[in-house]
């Protein structure tokens, strides 16, 4: 009970000092994007004792965190690409792509390789291997579409594609390192350490509130002339 108590303090003054500093940058948390999930290293095995599910999942900075096991068994946060923000992007290249139809091959192939070395820029974190190749699968579809659109001979087969795929894309695979690594740096122990990819986590994590991760979303306020935006 008293650990129950301890837990439920530290999480209270965790919020409390967000807030505080959030409202130095003229920000303020959203209370419909903002919640409390139970989540982390022993999150699932808690929620097991209690008879519940598995822990809750959150989407922030376009992933989705799941609380996850690597082969040996151990936890392992796992990121996935947010699958409507994928498919919202899939859209965008779609309708480009039936701009461009009539370009020559070579232009659609530099055009398209631009677009999914930006997307696995950013996307190529460990544990989103499937999405990588999920999304250079359906780039390969619709750039098969739009060069059958041009004729009405169909002499286009999909091992033609593939071919030019492999020419001119880039192929899927991870390009940043494990968190671990990217993160094993000195820092004072008086403050949080806050990450860009990992946002809040990493910040409740050396508070010692890893079970409750904070999931929030940016949003500017829609009021003209406030002075704050929303977080």
């Amino acid at each position: 009970h008293r650990g129950r108590l301890r837990a439920r303090s530290r999480r209270r003054r965790f919020w409390d000092a967000l807030q505080r500093r959030f409202e130095e940058f003229a920000l303020s948390l959203h209370p419909d994007t903002t919640r409390l999930n139970e989540f982390g290293r022993h999150a699932a095995d808690r929620r097991a004792r209690r008879g519940l599910g598995k822990p809750e999942t959150f989407s922030f900075l376009g992933f989705i965190f799941i609380c996850g096991r690597s082969r040996s068994g151990k936890f392992l946060l796992k990121r996935k690409s947010r699958p409507d923000r994928m498919q919202s992007k899939l859209r965008e290249i779609k309708e480009e792509l039936r701009r461009r139809m009539h370009q020559s091959i070579p232009e659609q192939g530099k055009w398209l390789h631009q677009v999914v070395r930006g997307y696995f820029a950013y996307h190529a974190v460990p544990t989103n291997l499937s999405a990588l190749n999920a999304f250079r699968y359906y780039i390969d579809r619709l750039w098969l579409r739009a060069l059958r659109r041009r004729s009405q001979k169909d002499r286009f087969a999909w091992q033609r594609i593939e071919k030019l795929a492999d020419d001119w894309l880039p192929r899927p695979r991870i390009l940043h390192p494990w968190p671990s690594a990217r993160f094993a740096v000195k820092y004072s122990p008086d403050y949080p350490r806050v990450s860009a990819d990992f946002g809040l986590i990493a910040a409740i994590a050396d508070l010692g509130l890893w079970p409750m991760v904070v999931a929030t979303r940016a949003r500017r306020s829609r009021f003209f002339g406030s002075s704050k935006r929303r977080l």
